[in-house]
């Protein structure tokens, strides 16, 4: 599992993201959105349980203005689990 985070007052709608991973979108106000995204205090999250993180790390790679970031999520064990797993 995993969250996308894009910082919305750091977004100025390139959309190099929307090359990258179909799941971008163009909202309404001219910055991107995500299905399912919550949006509140300039920051737009969503949470996502599937096969697509590279094309979403590919996403915010592709962000020129260093806006999106893809980390583990989950919560108790899981989380932990999830951080550590491949590191030494």
């Amino acid at each position: 599992m995993y969250e996308i985070t894009v910082d919305l007052d750091r977004c100025d709608g390139i959309f190099a993201c929307l090359v990258r991973d179909g799941r971008f979108e163009e909202a309404d106000d001219g910055l991107v959105t995500l299905p399912d995204g919550d949006r509140a205090d300039g920051e737009l999250t969503a949470t996502f349980d599937d096969d697509r993180r590279e094309a979403a790390e590919q996403a915010a790679a592709a962000c020129p203005v260093d806006a999106i970031a893809v980390t583990d999520a989950g919560d108790g064990s899981a989380a932990a689990d999830a951080t550590t797993e491949g590191e030494p």
